[in-house]
């Protein structure tokens, strides 16, 4: 079946939850524009983009894809969770990246998508903030949120451990025999394990699930949105790591001063 013809506007950047956004728009083929928004000039915080999504983050769609019958219409959408399982409801008939509404399957996708909004993602990015933006370097915060990020890769360890007892040559995968939006939410986290100063080769399984969806083309376009994906090649050298450490200390610093001036 074709991709049907869809009016998708992307608000996003490059990061974690921007890649999940844009790789599951790749995966299902349809067409969207990137609105990159520029996270260290605050734009996210602006009110044009507050009407978009009123907690000021990305990412975010406004879908003006005709109704059925031709009629106009915009639809707003924020939040990466909320934002796959709508992309999914609308334009994936064939269940490619998910499972058929109420089966149990489909609740096992949700399940692990809450789980990683609540958990995975937040846990991981008090690690990067401690191990990679805080003015002054505080070990106790970067043990406890390393820690808790180790202790979640484990939960998935397991899972995937649990899964390939029945898995074909293709994965295992979180959910059912086919990779959906929940293992894209959840790799989008640990293919940035690195930045929050953790090594996923000791989680096998997890590594090798990692590895498999970093090797898919729409994978690799997605992360490429809106701007090419660097975070792997500068780690590479001390420079570049710095280079890449300061670019992203500055404007996490400079948007968390100003929430504590309009907030504090």
């Amino acid at each position: 079946m074709a991709p049907p013809q869809t009016q998708i506007e992307l608000y996003t950047s490059g990061t974690p939850n921007g890649q999940k956004a844009s790789i599951t728009l790749e995966e299902l083929g349809i067409h969207y524009e990137v609105k990159k928004i520029e996270i260290s000039k605050n734009v996210q915080k602006e009110d044009w983009f507050l009407r978009i999504n009123p907690n000021g983050r990305i990412p975010a769609i406004v879908d003006r894809t005709s109704t059925p019958d031709g009629k106009p219409r915009e639809k707003r959408v924020f939040e990466g969770g909320a934002l796959m399982l709508y992309l999914c409801e609308k334009y994936d008939p064939e269940h490619r990246l998910n499972y058929a509404y109420n089966t149990d399957e489909y609740w096992e996708v949700v399940e692990w998508l809450v789980w990683l909004q609540s958990g995975l993602g937040p846990m991981q990015g008090q690690a990067n903030h401690f191990y990679r933006y805080a003015p002054e370097k505080i070990e106790y915060g970067i043990k406890r949120y390393q820690t808790e990020t180790k202790r979640l890769y484990q939960v998935l360890e397991d899972r995937l451990a649990a899964q390939s007892k029945t898995a074909d040559v293709d994965g295992p995968w979180l959910v059912g025999d086919r990779m959906t939006i929940a293992d894209i939410a959840n790799f989008s986290w640990i293919n940035w394990a690195e930045w929050a100063g953790i090594d996923v080769m000791p989680f096998k399984n997890l590594h090798q699930w990692s590895e498999r969806i970093n090797a898919r083309p729409a994978v690799k376009r997605g992360l490429d949105v809106p701007e090419p994906f660097t975070m792997k090649e500068k780690l590479k050298s001390k420079e570049g790591e710095e280079e890449y450490a300061k670019h992203h200390s500055q404007w996490v610093m400079k948007g968390q001063e100003a929430d504590r001036k309009k907030h504090g």
